[in-house]
């Protein structure tokens, strides 16, 4: 296509502004630190981002410290918690397990688990129940192999094998076979 006129030049300070909004409403609470260090932008920039900001943010106090979170999202953070799920598995690189530094302290505080889920290979994936996450987990063609942190229930194995065996594999065509380690 050719332009008439040229188009407009992105705004790199509103480019920034509105990527911090974004990663505060999915990642909140957070800090400059934590989105400098997912965005890959220099501390510099996120914390001008934050301080323009500022007026549209509230400070939380999180157990790793005070962090933000947009203003027009604090309802939610305050209303009751909806019903978990008893079980899921988050793919390896889920939204959820995104978090920066000691941001993910706040997801898995023990720091031999950390290690676990965040290796310096390809990541497991997460295993997520009645909302904590509790172990890792790896598919192989039909063998998921669960890793639990913690000895879970039997209910709760029964909702992990089932949460194991609903997976949308394409492909996929004998049942899902679930083996736990450790």
């Amino acid at each position: 296509m050719i332009w008439a006129v040229p188009p407009p030049q992105a705004d790199p300070r509103a480019a920034r502004a509105e990527l911090a909004r974004r990663y505060l409403h999915v990642y909140g609470p957070a800090t400059p630190v934590a989105f400098a260090a997912w965005a890959k932008i220099g501390p510099r920039y996120a914390a001008a981002v934050f301080e323009e900001l500022a007026a549209s943010l509230a400070p939380v106090r999180t157990p790793v410290g005070e962090s933000w979170i947009l203003a027009s999202d604090e309802a939610a953070f305050r209303a009751a918690a909806e019903p978990v799920a008893p079980a899921r598995l988050l793919p390896s690189g889920d939204s959820f397990l995104l978090l920066q530094g000691a941001d993910r302290e706040l997801l898995v505080p023990d720091a031999s688990e950390r290690r676990a889920l965040w290796t310096p290979r390809v990541w497991p994936g997460g295993l997520l129940v009645r909302g904590e996450i509790t172990g890792t987990w790896r598919r192989a063609d039909t063998i998921v192999t669960v890793q639990p942190w913690r000895r879970l229930s039997g209910a709760e194995r029964d909702a992990v094998t089932a949460e194991a065996q609903s997976l949308p594999l394409p492909g996929i065509t004998r049942p899902i076979d679930v083996r736990w380690a450790g």
